[in-house]
């Protein structure tokens, strides 16, 4: 049976290499500070059309920014 699980991603990280401010990837994409504290914080996931935009701004692949991981279930037998 399948588990959900988390989006998890790299934006903060990205962000720090290149040394730009929330505001700064904001301006870039064209949503809210809010916005990328949000998704950094994992309290919010990205439509998919915003997701490609940061891979984008960042000159990489969507899986290089933003992870599924799956929650682990117990295996029980019934």
């Amino acid at each position: 049976m399948f588990s959900f699980g988390v989006i998890c991603n790299q934006v903060y990280l990205l962000r720090a290499e290149r040394r730009w401010t929330q505001t700064d990837l904001a301006k870039e994409l064209g949503v809210t500070r809010q916005t990328i504290a949000a998704i950094e914080n994992n309290k919010f996931v990205p439509s998919l059309e915003l997701a490609f935009a940061i891979a984008y701004v960042f000159e990489k692949e969507i899986t290089e920014v933003f992870q599924f991981e799956a929650y682990e279930e117990d295996e029980e037998e019934e």
